[in-house]
């Protein structure tokens, strides 16, 4: 398994558990795995949906400012990672 840095994150929205991300690097699709990694953070999940100004998107790519939902907590400068298989 290989983890290549794809973001980081930007905001966390408390109330409906969704992630703001700053893409800097790759790309990244609905169904990519991502890792996230903090000081207090630590988890892998699929993306089912993201959103680019609460609109669904496909893929996005460094430049982006994407909305994902994630399945815990996240702060503010935590490292996405996207997970590929080799």
């Amino acid at each position: 398994m290989v983890e290549e840095k794809i973001g980081i994150i930007e905001h966390f929205f408390t109330n409906i558990s969704v992630a703001a991300i700053k893409i800097t690097d790759g790309e990244l699709k609905v169904g990519d795995t991502i890792h996230v990694v903090g000081a207090t953070t630590e988890f892998k999940q699929k993306i089912d949906r993201m959103e680019i100004d609460r609109k669904p998107v496909e893929t996005v790519k460094p430049g982006d400012d994407v909305g994902i939902k994630v399945k815990d907590r996240v702060k503010e400068h935590d490292i996405v990672y996207k997970v590929t298989e080799e």
